[in-house]
């Protein structure tokens, strides 16, 4: 798919919601709640239907893995102060691409596109830059702990960890 075949969408979207473009969807989320989740295509529309949640009901944020080593809890902490979430849920999923992570893999599909092996050195140990995991529960609550000891969250705010099965939408709390 093309850029240019997006925003071709995005007009003749735009001309067929005339209103529906201008939701009442909220700044702050609904439901006080922020959702640290992984990025794999198939939590999209799944995980908040399964959840009963609607758009402007939390703020969701998605990465490799539901990993957070920086610009996450960074967002994490700003959604607490600014947009007043009291509530974090940490939600990990079965046959995460994450999970086992083969980094020397990596490494050589970067030099294969042309990727710099000085460049991709300066990155240090790639295990750690990628933040690989063995197990996908035990990873949901390394997360959680390091949320709850994280000296910048304050103690009333709840943080879950949980395990979401993309095949059957079942939702498992882990702690």
């Amino acid at each position: 798919m093309k850029f240019d075949e997006l925003l071709e969408n995005n007009k003749k979207y735009l001309q067929d919601n005339g209103e529906i473009c201008k939701s009442k969807i909220p700044k702050y989320p609904r439901k006080r709640m922020a959702i640290l989740t992984c990025m794999d295509t198939r939590l999209t529309f799944q995980l908040e239907k399964s959840l009963g949640l609607k758009r402007g009901d939390s703020i969701i944020l998605k990465t490799a893995g539901n990993n957070m080593r920086g610009q996450e809890v960074r967002s994490l902490i700003a959604a607490i102060y600014t947009l007043k979430v009291d509530k974090i849920m940490v939600i990990g999923h079965p046959d995460c691409g994450m999970a086992n992570l083969d980094v020397e893999n990596i490494r050589d599909r970067m030099i294969s596109r042309g990727v710099k092996k000085e460049d991709i050195d300066k990155l240090g140990d790639l295990e750690y830059w990628f933040e690989t995991f063995c197990d996908t529960k035990d990873n949901v609550l390394d997360n959680v702990k390091m949320l709850k000891e994280h000296p910048l969250i304050p103690n009333d705010v709840k943080i879950g960890g949980f395990y979401f099965n993309q095949d059957t939408s079942e939702l498992f709390k882990l702690c």
